[in-house]
């Protein structure tokens, strides 16, 4: 799918809200959260799948959640739950849906067909969980799939609780284990033009393993982490902006290549560093994301 604000779009906090919490749905419309996962699947219990996803599908056709991105994580279409999860978010307009567990890019097509038959404007995205083995192992076909005629294939959402439980994997500070997957699926992602999301981090208490978690997943690529707990959402947002240095570079980057005299040239020497066109093309993304972070805090606050 052709997401033309993908990189712009501010997603440095993206929140999961049990789908059978009432007020829950009600607060999220009042959190600085950029995005808001609605959760049909790991937080609501088997007996209470279809309060949940009546609860969501009312709160999303209700509106009121502002400038934050609202998808809404369904069950796998394999269980018993999913075909009307499906049904019911796609009634329900949300930005995207978030499918877990997503294997192989067969699985992907099959249900990005579900969604285009029954959005053909064009509204509604998918996204896909990537917690297995399996998704790690055929990631660059996952990730193709967004290349593939029709499809709205935008972004993944890595689950690492999963992926841990899955293949005894130990979550320890630094995340050393699952260092190689977590990459793979970055690159995976940039390579085919996907928005890509960190794990959660387990620690609600840990503020200071919380934030180093997310500074490292900065330093890896990831456009932002998903969340837990809306205590988390601060230091989320305020990790995933560059800071003053790096705008102010950003601003002289593109300052100088966009002289007259700098038109044709592929590299110049700017303040005693060496600087590439490229990365004049990043400087321009960078600012393009602060301007949107700006844009989205003056949203909320309105």
């Amino acid at each position: 799918m052709s997401d033309p604000i993908a990189e712009v779009r501010p997603r440095r906090s993206v929140l999961y809200m049990p789908g059978s919490n009432a007020r829950a749905l009600e607060k999220a419309r009042t959190l600085a959260a950029d995005t808001l996962i609605l959760d049909l699947e790991d937080s609501v219990a088997p007996e209470a799948k279809d309060e949940a996803r009546r609860l969501v599908g009312e709160a999303v056709t209700a509106g009121g959640y502002g400038p934050r991105e609202i998808l809404i994580r369904i069950n796998g279409l394999s269980t018993p739950w999913g075909a009307d999860d499906l049904a019911a978010a796609l009634a329900a307009r949300p930005q995207g849906i978030l499918v877990p567990k997503v294997q192989s890019a067969a699985e992907l097509a099959r249900l990005n067909e579900v969604i285009v038959k029954a959005d053909p404007a064009g509204r509604i995205a998918l996204w896909a969980m990537i917690e297995t083995p399996l998704a790690i192992l055929d990631i660059r076909s996952i990730a193709a799939f967004a290349t593939a005629p029709g499809s709205r294939l935008v972004g993944f959402v890595l689950g690492t609780n999963d992926l841990s439980k899955e293949t005894g994997t130990a979550i320890v500070p630094g995340r050393a284990p699952m260092m190689p997957w977590l990459m793979l699926a970055i690159a995976a992602a940039r390579a085919f033009g996907l928005t890509v999301i960190d794990g959660v981090f387990n620690g609600l208490d840990d503020d200071t393993g919380f934030l180093a978690e997310c500074r490292q997943a900065r330093e890896m690529g990831f456009d932002g982490k998903t969340l837990i707990h809306p205590r988390q959402i601060d230091g989320a947002n305020a990790t995933f902006v560059p800071d003053p240095a790096e705008i102010a570079w950003a601003r002289r980057i593109v300052e100088v290549f966009a002289l007259a005299e700098n038109a044709a040239k592929g590299a110049l020497r700017i303040d005693g560093k060496m600087v590439e066109r490229l990365h004049a093309d990043m400087a321009v993304k960078l600012l393009q994301l602060v301007d949107a972070v700006e844009a989205r805090a003056t949203a909320v606050a309105a």
